[in-house]
């Protein structure tokens, strides 16, 4: 291997949002992370429901710009006339 061209492995303490903390090695300085095995769902048995980016919000607004869309459109005029067929001998 050369000399000098590789990144400095560390040990580093991983922090994750609820509020769990552990070491492990890696080049980075410092390693936040959203869900660990601590509250990961598969491993606590739990369901719990992450959105962080608020995504059920963006697709609920959409859902209600949709209905609001299809209300203000006019319904199609239906033709009171009688659909005829014709019998072919």
């Amino acid at each position: 291997m050369k000399q000098g061209i590789h990144p400095q492995y560390n040990q580093v303490q991983v922090t994750c949002a609820c509020g769990n903390k552990f070491t492990t090695g890696s080049t980075l300085d410092k390693i936040e992370i959203e869900v660990c095995s601590a509250c990961h769902p598969f491993f606590t048995g739990q369901q719990k429901f992450v959105d962080t980016k608020g995504r059920i919000d963006k697709f609920m607004e959409k859902v209600e710009k949709g209905k609001a869309y299809r209300a203000s459109k006019t319904p199609k005029k239906t033709s009171s006339k009688k659909k005829t067929t014709k019998k072919i001998n």
